[in-house]
This record gives C-alpha cells, structure tokens and sequence, in this order.
C-alpha cells in the first residue's frame, strides 16, 4: 500500500546501496554538478560562526567533500558515512598515510535513516545531494536532531522536483504513446522545497533556511545523459518503477519526444538544487516547543 505523504518516498535502499557500489570506481570522473553543489554549500559556511569539533559527513561518496570540510576546519573529526561500502573504500584511499596513521576521522557504512552514532555527539552535520535517496524525510530528520549537539548546525542540499524535468516528460509521453494505463515510474521523484521545510519543523530543528537554484547541463543526445547517470549510480530505485525490459519502440518515442527540448543543437537537463540548514535545539528550547504542543493540542490553555 503507497502513502499520500509526500516524506514518504518507497525506495528500494538494496539497489541504492548496489549502484553506488557499482559507481564508486568512476564516480569522480563523471560528479562535476556534485562538486559544484557541495563546494557552493561549503562556502556558505563561511557567513556562520561555528567552530564544530566532529562533523558528520552524510552521503559523502567518495569523500571529496570530506576533504573540503578538513581543509576549512584543520582541527575537527570527520566522519565520512555512507550507504555504499564502496564509496568509502574510494574515499578511504584519498587520506595520506599521515591521517590514516595519525587522523582521528572515521569512515561508517550506514543509513542515513538510522545512525549509528550516538546522541548529542556531532556539532555540525552537512550532507550534499544525499536526502534525496531517503525514503522517508522525516525519519532522517529525527536522526539528525538526534545526534546533533545542542545548538548545533545541519546543513544540506537535495533534488527538487523539477530535476530531469524533460527526461520525466519524455518518458510520460513515451507511455502514453504505448498505450499505458497506468504510466510507468522511469524517473525518481524528488521532494519540494516547502515540503523539506516542513519536514525540519516537524522533526523539531530550529531556525530552517530554504533556497532553491536551478542548473541546466548540456548534451549531445539523451543516450549521453543516461550513460552519465549510470556513470554516477544515479538509477531509478523507485519501488515503482518498470521491472520488466524497457520496449525499443518505447525508447525509441522517449528519444523523439526529448528532441522537442533541443537548444541551439544541444539537449537540456534541468537539476533544481534545494539548499537548506537548520539548528540543533537546546533544553530549553525542546522545553518551549513541548509546551507549544500541548497548547495546540489542547491539553494546556
């Protein structure tokens, strides 16, 4: 049975876990909109007073963001967690012989749905293009208020739902052509912005900031765009989506219907990026906010 809320997003966590793994050994060569994104987000650290002794590193890949927050925080514990063992074996092999002999930073293969960390234990959480392959936002959210120390800083960015917007449209139309009834999930869903931050309020963190930038790259033809996403294990893990071999007639119309899209001899991709941070909550702030409940709720007047 398919839930109506929007947090809820039925992924399959086995195949994310397999493509990734599958990815890791090209990942880098192929992630120049990651890099971007989370080198962007890094840079936003620099208008925040924050001076974090262990930072989380949630999706980090194959740790070249890991790497970036070291070089701005020289003195803080890194903690690189992953989903994909083999991500992190890439970003294990990126720390010089000092660090790996002398650093105190750790690599986790986990979900960021489930920590394994415990609670009140990192200052900052910072997680690039990650929450997208949560299957449930909230979940993940009440982990990361959980194990961030009080008052301190989460920050992130996402997918919106206007990322592969002409890819999705393609293959709508592509089915439609086919006569499906009940047209095939051949893109992931990506969650909105709005819905993102009511998702932060709910699992109780302070202060959310939403903004949202749109990225268009360029292809020769939508077979290059595809070879990319399987490059970067980017697959459609939807529980939704076609199980069976995809018709060559069928492809065949979702090439044709892209072509509609085409631009001074080039096919657009449309990633609409959600960046976002929020704040851990003190005890006196969970006090104020379980007596707003109570007030709401009627239980106090």
């Amino acid at each position: 049975m398919t839930s109506d809320n929007p947090q809820i997003h039925l992924l399959d966590k086995k195949l994310i876990r397999q493509s990734f793994d599958a990815a890791a050994p090209h990942y880098d060569d192929v992630a120049v909109l990651q890099r971007e994104v989370g080198q962007r987000l890094v840079e936003r650290l620099e208008i925040i007073k924050l001076s974090p002794a262990v930072i989380l590193d949630v999706g980090a890949g194959t740790g070249y963001i890991s790497q970036a927050l070291k070089k701005v925080y020289k003195g803080a514990r890194i903690l690189s967690l992953d989903i994909a063992p083999g991500m992190l074996q890439v970003a294990r092999s990126k720390n010089s012989w000092i660090n790996k002999w002398f650093g105190d930073d750790g690599f986790i293969c986990g979900d960021a749905e489930y920590l394994p960390l415990a609670d009140n234990s990192v200052d900052l959480i910072f997680s690039n293009l990650t929450l997208q392959w949560c299957g449930e936002l909230d979940q993940a959210f009440s982990e990361f208020k959980r194990v961030l120390k009080p008052e301190g800083l989460l920050m992130f960015s996402s997918f919106g739902p206007d990322t592969l917007k002409e890819l999705r449209e393609s293959w709508r139309l592509a089915d439609v052509d086919a006569d499906e009834v009940n047209v095939s999930t051949h893109v992931n869903d990506f969650i909105d912005m709005h819905d993102i931050g009511d998702a932060l309020l709910r699992a109780g963190l302070s202060d959310p900031v939403m903004d949202v930038e749109n990225f268009t790259l360029t292809y020769s033809d939508v077979y290059q765009l595809m070879r990319e996403l399987k490059a970067l294990g980017a697959h459609n893990v939807a529980n939704a989506r076609r199980h069976s071999l995809t018709g060559k007639t069928r492809l065949k119309n979702m090439v044709l219907s892209y072509e509609n899209f085409r631009v001074d001899g080039l096919l657009p991709a449309t990633y609409e990026v959600v960046y976002g941070h929020a704040w851990g909550v003190s005890d006196d702030q969970n006090f104020e906010i379980s007596l707003s409940s109570l007030t709401d709720t009627g239980i106090l007047s």
